[in-house]
C-alpha cells in the first residue's frame, strides 16, 4: 500500500500541496481528479522523487520513500507514465520499451515482458521497428504505458493518459488500464476525463488548490452533485 500523510510541497514560495493525505491500497485503481493547477502532477512527481517535499511522509509497503533517489524508488516497484508521453522520438518502439527496463539485468525475463507488452498493445508489435516520433498520439501513449510496465512495477502511476486523444483511442487506453490492474498492478491515475476515471476507480479523491477536499469510491463521487457540477459538465 502507498500511504501519503500530511505532504507539503512548495515551488518558489507557492504552496503546491498543503498537507495532502491519501492511501492507494494494493490491487486497486485509485484516481485523483481536479482542475489544472490543483497539484495533481506535483503529487506524482513528488512520489517518484522528481520534486522534493518540505514535510510529510510517503510510505510504500511500510518503507519511507521521501528522500530516496529516483532509481531507488523505481527499484521499489513504482513506475510513472508521465503527462505528455515523453517517448524517445529518435528511438524505435522496441528500444523505447527496453529503456523502461534499464535497471533490470534479467535479459530473458525482459524479452518475456516485451512480449507481454505486445500482447497488451498489438499495435506496438506491428510498429516495433518504427521510430517513436513517427507514431500517432495514441500509439505514443500506448508506448509510454508499455515502457513504464517494463520495469515490472507493483504500482503504476499514470498522468493524464487520455490527454489529446480521440474518443475511440481513449476507450482503448482505459480498457488497457483495467487489464493492467486485473493482472495484479496497482494503479494511481490522474485524469482530466473525470467521468471515465471515476467509472473504473475503486477509490477516488478530489484535489483542489493543493488540498484533498473529497474522497470516496468511484461510484460515490460519480453520484456526488458537487463533483457532477465541477467535473462532469452537469448542472443542477
Amino acid at each position: 500500500m502507498l500511504e501519503i500523510k500530511d505532504l507539503h510541497v512548495s515551488y518558489g514560495g507557492i504552496r503546491a500541496l498543503r498537507g495532502v493525505s491519501l492511501e492507494v491500497p494494493d490491487g486497486k485503481i485509485v484516481t485523483l481528479i481536479g482542475a489544472n493547477g490543483a497539484g495533481k502532477s506535483t503529487l506524482l512527481r513528488t512520489i517518484t522523487g522528481l520534486v522534493k517535499a518540505e514535510s510529510g511522509s510517503i510510505r510504500w509497503d511500510g518503507k519511507e520513500l521521501r528522500g530516496k533517489s529516483i532509481d531507488r524508488i523505481i527499484g521499489e516497484g513504482i513506475a510513472m507514465s508521465p503527462e505528455g508521453r515523453r517517448v524517445f522520438t529518435d528511438l524505435t518502439v522496441l528500444e523505447n520499451l527496453k529503456m523502461g527496463a534499464y535497471l533490470r539485468r534479467d535479459k530473458a525475463e525482459i524479452e518475456l515482458d516485451v512480449n507481454w507488452v505486445y500482447e497488451l498493445f498489438p499495435r506496438l508489435k506491428e510498429r516495433s521497428w518504427q521510430l517513436a516520433g513517427t507514431l500517432s498520439g495514441g500509439e505514443q501513449q500506448m508506448l509510454a504505458v508499455g515502457r513504464a510496465l517494463m520495469s515490472r512495477p507493483k504500482l503504476m502511476m499514470l498522468d493524464e493518459p487520455s490527454l489529446g486523444l480521440a474518443p475511440l483511442v481513449v476507450q482503448d487506453i482505459f480498457s488497457i488500464i483495467r487489464e493492467i490492474n486485473r493482472q495484479g498492478v496497482t494503479v494511481l491515475l490522474i485524469e482530466q476525463n473525470a467521468n471515465m476515471a471515476l467509472k473504473i476507480a475503486d477509490l477516488a479523491y478530489v484535489l483542489e488548490t493543493g488540498n484533498i477536499t473529497l474522497s470516496g469510491t468511484g461510484a460515490e463521487l460519480l453520484a456526488n452533485e458537487s463533483v457532477k457540477e465541477a467535473y462532469l459538465g452537469k448542472r443542477r
